[in-house]
């Protein structure tokens, strides 16, 4: 199963302030873990949300709404997306992970949908264009 680790964003991390010296080498070493398991398959961080834009729909219309974005707590400072067995495997590597900021952090995990997981009306045409693409975005690695 695949799985996207989220770091919660912070006060900081919505600052722009990067991480110490000493985080980044623990980090480090432990994508170095995950790669050497064949877990990871990507890990990034992301700007603040004031580089950020959001896209709202409401039928056919769109409205683009810059950041910042005021919910510190519901924003993503950065990710992962790993290769796993199951979420127990997910949740026990996530208990390894050093503390992605200085206090509190939270880390949330979310299972990837494959197409297997969409039943039925992902009808015969859409999972061959699905497998394409997905051929296609792996060619580009």
């Amino acid at each position: 199963m695949r799985c996207i680790v989220m770091v919660k964003a912070n006060k900081d991390s919505e600052a722009g302030v990067m991480p110490t010296k000493k985080l980044f080498a623990e980090m480090g070493k432990f994508n170095e873990e995950l790669m050497k398991a064949g877990i990871l398959l990507a890990a990034e961080g992301l700007q603040p949300s004031s580089k950020g834009k959001r896209v709202r729909f409401k039928g056919t219309t769109r409205t683009v709404i810059d950041g910042p974005f005021t919910e510190t707590k519901e924003l993503i400072a950065g990710f992962w997306l790993w290769q796993v067995r199951s979420m127990e495997e997910a949740v026990e590597w996530v208990k390894r992970c050093p503390n992605p900021h200085d206090g509190e952090s939270e880390i949330e995990i979310r299972q990837v949908f494959e197409a297997e997981d969409l039943g039925p009306e992902l009808g015969p045409e859409f999972r061959k264009q699905e497998q394409r693409l997905r051929e296609q975005v792996s060619r580009k690695k």
